[in-house]
């Protein structure tokens, strides 16, 4: 498998990503940063993230590759893959940057593969039942850029924090 992976994920102040299956919050710019990261290049998802999306379709403009355990799953204009093994095999054909986009378990199951963390830190404390590692306590995983906190125009406070792996990274 490659080790190239890029973990991408905005996350409350208790490393919290999601609350049945949605976002926490919609941060219209960090939308946008997302978008500019993974257009013309490859996401990661699993199959609740995917069918969180809009109409429940692949995002546009870029490879969507599903990660699914159910082996009769289909869904036009994706790449499905059922394992680690299957995943490495198809990640294997592409050149592009790949984006680990979620949910919790994508991102646990991947994160060994995983060099880089675009985090994006909301200032607040969210009802939720899916959650990250704390990068910061994370050995192996350094900070690597702090951004200046903002204001969203939907009212969230925010920053982008970006880590980079150093070492031993075993995350749990």
């Amino acid at each position: 498998m490659r080790s190239d992976l890029i973990l991408i994920a905005s996350a409350d102040k208790n490393w919290a990503i999601g609350n049945e299956n949605k976002l926490l919050k919609r941060i219209p710019e960090d939308l946008k940063r997302f978008s500019g990261f993974t257009r013309g290049n490859i996401i990661v998802v699993g199959r609740k993230t995917l069918e969180s999306f809009k109409d429940k379709k692949p995002l546009p403009k870029r490879i969507n590759v599903v990660m699914t355990r159910n082996d009769n799953y289909t869904c036009d204009e994706t790449v499905i893959a059922h394992d680690i093994d299957e995943l490495a095999r198809v990640l294997d054909k592409y050149e592009q940057e790949i984006y680990v986009c979620g949910g919790e378990q994508i991102y646990r199951q991947l994160l060994p593969y995983c060099n880089r963390a675009l985090i994006t830190q909301i200032d607040e404390v969210f009802q939720a039942d899916a959650y990250l590692p704390n990068f910061d306590n994370a050995p192996g995983w350094s900070k690597t850029y702090v951004g200046e906190w903002q204001e969203s125009t939907s009212g969230v406070r925010f920053r982008y924090v970006d880590y980079s792996k150093t070492g031993d990274s075993s995350v749990s």
